[in-house]
Formats: structure tokens, sequence, C-alpha cells
């Protein structure tokens, strides 16, 4: 059933908002380009009408927050057969672009598109947009595509599904929709498959290992979070919206935690003592045997409080009984260790075992 999405407005009395054509497909890659968040908060921009080795011209290429590379392609007035299969061109040039191949890219997108920015490293614009302090060591170990439409037709929709559930190809659709009421214009987002899914199918397919139990849990220091504070404290946590808070309601007591820093490696492993609530509920527990708020308690993050009573944005938090961690500092890191964009994972890939038992080892746990 083709995807579809209406907006109500409610007042003296229930009415539609009325759908409209987006003006042109080139005005939809206009506001992509300016905030590439509203396909993804987990993405960098780093070009845009990029020449491929084929004669054609990719319209977004994009970097998550792993330095894994994301084909953006407008389905524009092309059949579902023609924009798939472009993107599936795309797909075959982008996995074999090295380090200094992206690296052209990006400095080709600041000087042709942001000048005013030219001379600013990859290196750099990837640390400040997702707050770390390096980038991994290696770039485009996998890619994603992704079709933009205005609408997503059945045909499309059975593609994509198809290549994700039975080819294991990291593929994904979003469509948007253009609402008018009065002066003012409204954009609305709707993905084919959700995000958080799309690796857990390629993997899945790819590797169909079984899960070995473990959690993988991705923790990004941020002003309203600090690695200090969950240490001290006994939590992970995240915010920032649905988008990355949503995982954290897969972990349930008992489950072991791995906690890696992006781009700076693994600080601790622990097992879940909670589910989830905000940080307005959150409780520490004395060596007396008494429960302070957290709101109560000193914390190393400034802005760890701002956003209670903001639903979507306030501090998300599950606590943890601490087996081992070691200082930001210290965070242990190797080649070949699994990393993850979402906040929290079920790894079935080998990588994810590997990494486990690496851990193990280095943080001297037997079991």
């Amino acid at each position: 059933m083709p995807v579809e999405v209406a907006i109500w407005k409610l007042d003296e009395k229930v009415r539609p908002v009325e759908f409209e054509p987006m003006p042109a497909e080139s005005r939809l890659e206009d506001i992509l380009t300016e905030d590439i968040s509203i396909v993804d908060p987990n993405l960098l921009l780093i070009g845009r009408q990029v020449p491929t080795s084929h004669g054609s011209y990719v319209d977004l290429l994009a970097m998550d927050k792993d330095a894994n590379l994301v084909v953006i392609e407008l389905k524009r007035d092309r059949t579902p057969r023609g924009v798939i299969a472009q993107l599936l061109d795309y797909g075959s040039w982008v996995r074999n672009l090295e380090d200094t191949d992206i690296g052209a890219i990006f400095d080709d997108y600041l000087h042709t598109r942001l000048p005013q920015l030219a001379g600013t490293s990859l290196d750099q614009a990837f640390c400040e947009r997702f707050g770390v302090q390096e980038m991994p060591e290696a770039l485009n170990e996998t890619h994603e595509l992704v079709v933009v439409a205005s609408e997503l037709d059945a045909s499309t929709e059975r593609i994509v599904n198809y290549l994700a559930d039975e080819y294991g190809v990291a593929v994904n659709a979003v469509f948007f929709r253009f609402f008018r009421n009065g002066a003012n214009e409204y954009l609305s987002r709707v993905w084919l498959i959700d995000p958080s899914e799309v690796e857990a199918k390629v993997v899945e397919r790819r590797e169909r290992g079984p899960w070995n139990g473990e959690f993988y849990v991705s923790f990004g220091i941020y002003p309203a979070q600090h690695w200090e504070d969950a240490v001290k404290c006994g939590f992970v946590s995240a915010s920032g919206g649905s988008w990355y808070t949503r995982t954290l309601e897969m972990l349930e007591p008992g489950n072991r935690i791995w906690v890696n820093v992006p781009g700076q490696g693994c600080v601790g492993v622990g097992k879940v003592t909670g589910t989830v609530m905000t940080v307005d509920a959150f409780t520490v527990r004395r060596q007396d045997g008494t429960a302070v708020p957290l709101t109560q308690m000193p914390v190393e993050a400034p802005k760890m409080f701002d956003a209670i009573g903001n639903p979507e944005k306030v501090l998300h938090m599950v606590p943890v009984k601490w087996i081992k961690t070691v200082p930001l500092g210290k965070a242990i890191k190797e080649k070949g260790f699994f990393g993850n964009q979402n906040t929290v994972a079920k790894p079935r890939a080998s990588k994810w075992v590997y990494t486990v038992e690496r851990l193990k080892t280095r943080l001297g746990i037997s079991d």
C-alpha cells in the first residue's frame, strides 16, 4: 500500500490542510541542502550534484556519524525502475571511493556551494557536526542509498522492500508532502522503513549470525550528557528527540550493555537495572539506601536539566549498574571494532562478536 500523509487543522471544526504539489523538485533539493537533518539528523552533507565516473550526477551525498556515505537521489519524474536503477548505479560507484576521493568531493562542495567555508577540512566539519574529537580511522566501510519523492507509489515501495529484505541492500525511501495554510508553508516527512531498522535488515540478510545477547550503546558527549555523570550516577542516556531516544526502550533489567563514545571508543560495560525514564524521574541511591532525585545532584553536564517539561527534547535515561568503566581519555578503540549510529542496537554481525571478546580481554571481564 502506498505511503500517504494528511494533516488536519483543529480550531472551531476539523478541517483538512490541502496538499499542494511542490513548486519544483529543485526547491526540495535546495531545502535539503540548507538543512540535511530534515532527511536524517545524523547526517553531514558533503556534496551536491556530485559528478560520477559514469558521467551522471549524484543529487546529494552525505556522511553519517560512523563516516559511512549516504547517497540521496530525488525521484523527480522518473519511473520507479528508473530511479532505483540509477540509485544502484550510484551505489556501485560510491563503494569504491577512497578517503582522498571523499575529501576532494567535500572540498569541491565548499568551494562551489559554500565559499565562505572554503579551507575547512572534512575532519574539522565532521568533528564539529557530530561533537567528537576525531573521525573514525576507516571511511566508507559501507554505504546507504535513499530515494526521495514527493509521493511514494506502490511500485517503489515493493522494489525498496524487496532489495532490503531479499538481497541485504541498504536502501530506503523517504517522501515529503508540501502543505500550505494561508501564508504558512509546511513540509512533512515519512520514511518507508524506520531508519533504525535498515542496518538490522542488512546485517540479518548478509550475515544471519545469532545475536550474542550483548547490547551496543552509543553515548554521545554533549552539553546535556557527560560520561562522568553516567559513571557516578549509574545510567546511559540520550536526548534530542525520539529519533535518538526510542531505541533506549529496547533495554530491560538484566541486559548487559557495552558503551561506546563515538570517535573515541568503548568506555564501559554494565547491567541494566530499570526501564527508560526522563531525567526528572531519575533517582540516585546513596550508600545509606536513600534515593535522591538526580535534579538535586551536582552534575558535570551544564544542560542536563534544561529540557525538562519538553517531551520531545528532554533527556531520557536507563539506570545501569556498572561492571567496569574507564575514563573518557582511556577509551578502548581498535581497528575492526563494531560501530553503529543508533543509541541502542542488538548487533548480529561477526564484527560485534569479535568486539565483545576483545573488550572482555581488555577490561578483564571473564564471563
